[in-house]
């Protein structure tokens, strides 16, 4: 997935964290509400400005980073 269009990074938004198509709501929290056992339509119920895209977005992006951080420690 192409989450370069929707994780959007800004300096003076949340402390620079990758947030979600430039709202305030960052990748961290999504991560966390799904990781604390909240189904994807849980936060889209919570959150009805997201989209199942930003979901898979958030996801995208814990997974490349995952896998960059993976090859910097090899």
């Amino acid at each position: 997935m192409n989450y370069q269009n929707i994780i959007t990074i800004e300096p003076g938004k949340r402390g620079g964290k990758p947030c979600i198509r430039g709202m305030r709501i960052t990748v961290y929290d999504v991560l966390e509400y799904l990781a604390s056992g909240m189904t994807q339509q849980e936060v889209l119920e919570d959150f009805p400005y997201l989209t199942e895209e930003d979901i898979r977005a958030c996801l995208a992006y814990a997974a490349d980073r995952e896998k960059r951080l993976m090859v910097v420690e090899a």
